[in-house]
């Protein structure tokens, strides 16, 4: 069994000449639980205003001083939800770089589309901002290792929002592991079966005056407005395109593969990835599969994930059993469920609540623990790191590994349904010249992540 590998930062690590003057002052300046953390966001959508908000109100002097959003309609509505939340007024800004160039401002959220995660986390990095990024981190593995090289180098605290990295339940179904009372690990399954339909694009229009539209793609390619990307007060249908996302298996699945990772005890890269998908059950015009059947080969075990928009059967955990420690899930039509086969039982594992039952022959449970949504423990974890310095739960690297999971899958799905072998140490496909290069990706003039950040 793997053993989590915990990076070691040094505040006295190797900074840059600017940027690492403000990096040491940031590191050292709220020490205690009373020293004033300021925050601001980027990308005010429901999600990203909700955890945010709920992070100051269970957190010791934490205020958010500015919005960033292209969406003024979501940005006026953001206004007015810290306002009422809250009881204070916050600025507000379309320019990111405004946020990042704020001297007061400590950290920052990031919840804008996948596509703009690694790109803002770099240049908050470079500017000597803090982080906390929504999943899925990246859209493809070399901007995620460039995410990692930020961090270190600016000597930054960068915490993914993989909540369940910091799910009390997670960590007692770790420690039942690497006790050995499962046994030997000899497979990982892990489900997001959720339900959906046919998709087809909308029309194309002009842009709405709510709209930046050469902001919001950022890095990704110029291309006509339409409807299905971006919604006005909704979260849009980006996640249907590989220039913004990728897909459901980035969405939820992410997160099911990353707490089944953490349980496990945190295995390094996988060896090879054999990817099947596609749009057979409703034809949908998607770029991102309907449906896709994955399987990772770690060497001494196999970890899978099903992933589907075409279950409407399958339900997620319900929200009652999410925030009731003492209830679990019926776990045959768990659609977000991880199952841990070892030699000596099988457990079943909940994403965001639902917590973990061990059952034993004749289907007896023989270990259980439930669990609650950790989204206020992830918070709590963020800003204490913020104050101590400490490595957070959902540190950038451990998470840059489960995301990788991510990519491979969708690139053996996108060169062909076929196998790629991966070394873990350069993080290149040994195979495939074109897997590659969706591994590295491509971005635009004024959005280009450099190879020295």
């Amino acid at each position: 069994m793997y053993r989590r590998e915990f990076l070691k930062k040094s505040i006295a690590g190797s900074l840059g000449l600017t940027v690492g003057a403000n990096s040491l002052l940031n590191a050292t300046v709220y020490q205690g639980a009373n020293d004033k953390i300021v925050l601001a966001i980027i990308g005010t959508g429901s999600r990203g205003m909700e955890a945010i908000v709920n992070c100051c109100r269970i957190n010791t002097n934490v205020t958010i001083k500015t919005l960033c959003d292209v969406n003024t309609s979501k940005l006026n509505r953001a206004v007015a939800t810290v306002e009422k939340s809250l009881g204070y007024r916050p600025a507000t800004t379309g320019e990111m770089k405004e946020i990042l160039n704020d001297k007061d401002v400590n950290a920052v959220w990031i919840s804008t589309p996948e596509h703009w995660h690694a790109l803002a986390t770099v240049w908050a990095c470079q500017a000597g901002k803090d982080v906390y990024v929504e999943k899925n981190p990246t859209i493809n593995i070399w901007e995620g290792r460039k995410m990692v090289e930020a961090a270190k180098k600016y000597n930054r605290i960068v915490q993914v929002g993989f909540q369940n990295r910091s799910a009390p339940y997670g960590f007692s179904a770790r420690e039942y592991i690497k006790s050995g009372k499962l046994g030997n690990i000899v497979t990982v399954k892990c489900y997001n079966m959720l339900g959906g339909g046919k998709w087809s694009e909308k029309p194309e229009t002009p842009v709405p005056a709510w709209l930046n539209w050469d902001k919001w793609l950022g890095p990704a390619p110029m291309r006509n407005f339409t409807p299905s990307i971006v919604d006005e007060s909704g979260r849009g249908d980006w996640g249907c395109y590989w220039a913004y996302s990728g897909g459901g298996l980035a969405d939820d699945a992410s997160h099911v593969m990353d707490l089944a990772r953490m349980v496990i005890g945190d295995p390094p890269h996988p060896k090879s990835v054999y990817g099947w998908g596609g749009n057979y059950a409703f034809g949908a015009s998607r770029e991102t599969p309907e449906y896709q059947s994955i399987v990772y080969d770690f060497g001494v075990f196999t970890l899978s994930c099903d992933n589907a928009y075409a279950t409407n059967y399958m339900i997620k955990t319900p929200n009652n059993i999410r925030n009731d420690k003492t209830l679990f899930p019926n776990w045959r039509n768990n659609s977000t469920r991880t199952e841990i086969y070892g030699t000596e039982g099988l457990m079943y594992l909940g994403r965001h609540g639902g917590g973990w039952q061990v059952m034993g022959r004749n289907n007896e449970i023989i270990a259980q623990d439930g669990g609650v949504f950790p989204d206020k423990e992830h918070q709590i974890d963020f800003i204490q790191s913020l104050r101590t310095r400490k490595n957070p739960n959902g540190d950038v690297e451990e998470c840059h590994r489960s995301a990788t999971l991510v990519h491979l899958g969708n690139i053996a799905y996108r060169v062909g349904n076929k196998q790629l072998f991966f070394d873990g140490n350069t993080e290149k496909i040994l195979n495939d010249d074109r897997a590659n290069i969706l591994a590295k990706g491509t971005y635009r003039e004024g959005y280009i992540i450099p190879e020295n950040v």
